[in-house]
């Protein structure tokens, strides 16, 4: 074996590596980019769902809006008040009133109050099941098809299908708005956590037509707004709309309503129907 060769080759071979490497120094100076310490914080302090509740790509995508100032410090739903306290001193600014909000499905048309038009036995998938005729095999149109799409969408247990509607457990929702996305019919929207009466109805067929099809559906009688005196539940399209801005909670609204679709949250009733 000729020595000189392979002394020749390792030094060949240290000589391109010690040039790769200042290289490398080179570039990594040259083309480094800055990142801003309040991001890194930012991204320690969010929980790491990366559930998109927020409108960015996962956590990374908020904190960094978060550190150019284009997004609050309470954006991210699953943390709530918490995690935006953290930031908020983290970004040296104050919190603001931070008001939690939680899924609400506008349905109350179970299995023993809603008819069917006929036997489905396709796929069981809300947005599959809006192409059947009808839109549904329950007679109401605008109504929930209990096949849980949103269900699967949801990362954190807080929404099931309970005799055929799905309920949202309030105390388990983040707010993360992916059953939001999931529902076909729009069914689902976020209400104030405080908030102690909704409309759990989507139907805006005129009352006649509503009795024919589900018992438990607005039938836009105004009656809800007539015992308002703060003007915080109206009534379009033959169908009521609470405005929570405007809610008292007094439950005058419900109290009146023939039928009984103004409601209260439910995060017991949905337990007790899992158990």
């Amino acid at each position: 074996m000729d020595i000189m060769a392979v002394v020749a080759a390792a030094v060949v071979v240290g000589l391109i590596g010690i040039i790769i490497g200042v290289l490398l120094g080179v570039a990594s100076v040259k083309f480094k980019v800055e990142v801003d310490e309040r991001e890194v914080a930012v991204r320690e302090a969010l929980p790491g769902n990366n559930c998109g509740g927020c409108g960015y790509p996962g956590c990374d995508g908020l904190a960094a809006a978060i550190a150019k100032g284009d997004a609050p410090v309470g954006s991210c739903p699953v943390g709530g008040a918490a995690v935006a306290a953290v930031i908020a001193g983290i970004m040296g600014v104050e919190t603001g009133d931070l008001e939690r909000k939680v899924a609400f499905v506008r349905c109350m048309g179970t299995c023993d109050k809603t008819t069917n038009q006929y036997e489905y036995y396709g796929i069981e998938d809300c947005l599959m099941a809006t192409v059947v005729p009808g839109a549904s095999p329950k007679a109401c149109e605008y109504g929930c098809t209990g096949f849980g799409s949103c269900v699967k969408a949801c990362a954190f247990d807080a929404i099931h299908v309970v005799d055929g509607v799905a309920v949202v457990d309030k105390e388990a929702c983040v707010a993360c708005t992916k059953c939001i996305a999931a529902c076909p019919k729009h069914l689902i929207e976020l209400v104030p956590y405080e908030a102690g009466y909704m409309v759990a109805c989507s139907s805006h067929d005129k009352g006649k037509d509503v009795k024919g099809k589900c018992q438990a559906g607005c039938i836009g009688c105004t009656l809800c707004t007539k015992q308002c005196q703060d003007g915080a539940i109206s009534v379009t399209d033959s169908l009521a709309a609470i405005d929570y801005t405007k809610c008292t909670n007094c439950g005058k609204c419900a109290a009146k309503c023939p039928a009984k679709i103004i409601q209260g949250p439910v995060p017991t009733a949905l337990r007790l129907a899992r158990e």
